[in-house]
């Protein structure tokens, strides 16, 4: 994978973690303050003892978010930013 083509969206450090389901919500703020949620879903069944593992260490872990966006991406979302300015006019 080209990193050059990705973007960087947060870091962020994560303060709390909840069972949930078959997985995980991991809740924290980000190098900008804001703050993320992200879930983690397995398609596994997880028994007591691994849940209680991968909680410790998803605890203590930190995320770097990173997004690529679609080929054509920024020239349509350019165009219809364009298309939805107003005039605005002065008396």
């Amino acid at each position: 994978m080209d990193g050059s083509q990705l973007k960087r969206l947060a870091d962020i450090a994560v303060d709390v973690v909840h069972p949930e389901g078959n997985g995980f919500a991991l809740s924290g703020q980000g190098s900008d303050r804001a703050e993320y949620r992200l879930d983690v879903h397995f398609d596994m069944p997880l028994d007591g003892r691994t849940r209680a593992v991968l909680g410790g260490l998803l605890a203590q872990s930190e995320l770097t978010l990173w997004r690529r966006s679609p080929a054509g991406t920024p020239a349509r979302r350019e165009r219809a930013h364009r298309s939805r300015r107003r005039g605005v006019t002065a008396d």
